[in-house]
């Protein structure tokens, strides 16, 4: 699943003030505990974290040498 900023600041906000239950795209989830919702955000920080790495344009150096 690819997660998007609006899950991340729904889960931040969750934690924020105490609630257990988010929701997002008309679903909503009920996590067990705030440690659950806290592993959740801390998966979705990284997952968000690769999509950005990935994204990221890449450049090459080369070095040149005159004969």
């Amino acid at each position: 699943m690819a997660f998007t900023q609006q899950n991340l600041d729904a889960i931040e906000n969750a934690i924020a003030t105490g609630t257990l239950s988010i929701e997002y795209n008309g679903k909503r989830v009920t996590y067990r505990s705030m440690s659950d919702l806290m592993r959740a955000r801390d998966v979705i920080k990284s997952e968000l974290a690769k999509q950005q790495s990935n994204s990221a344009p890449r450049s090459s150096v080369a070095t040149y040498q005159r004969f």
